[in-house]
């Protein structure tokens, strides 16, 4: 795997780095972000859709990432569909 840095959390501070990164073989986008809460993992385990297994998978997480990060999504986004990560 080789993954190509996008941004950190401009707000970090030692003990916390929200982080994007793309992976250049697989083309997909890697986040660091915070654990939620347990009000928040109840409600996204919860989640019902049609086709949708109710919870989180044992191989699946859900992160948080600041809004000030939205940019760095973006530009990692449109790394991948340039497909420059290569």
């Amino acid at each position: 795997m080789t993954l190509k840095f996008i941004g950190i959390d401009p707000n970090t501070g030692d003990d916390e780095s929200p982080t994007v990164w793309v992976d250049q073989e697989t083309h997909e986008l890697v986040l660091q972000g915070w654990k939620p809460g347990p009000e928040l993992k109840a409600e996204c385990a919860a989640f019902t859709m049609p086709g949708h297994a109710v919870g989180i998978p044992d191989h699946e997480a859900v992160i948080r990432i600041p809004a000030r990060m939205v940019h760095m999504i973006r530009e990692a986004c449109d790394a991948v569909e340039r497909a420059d990560v290569r």
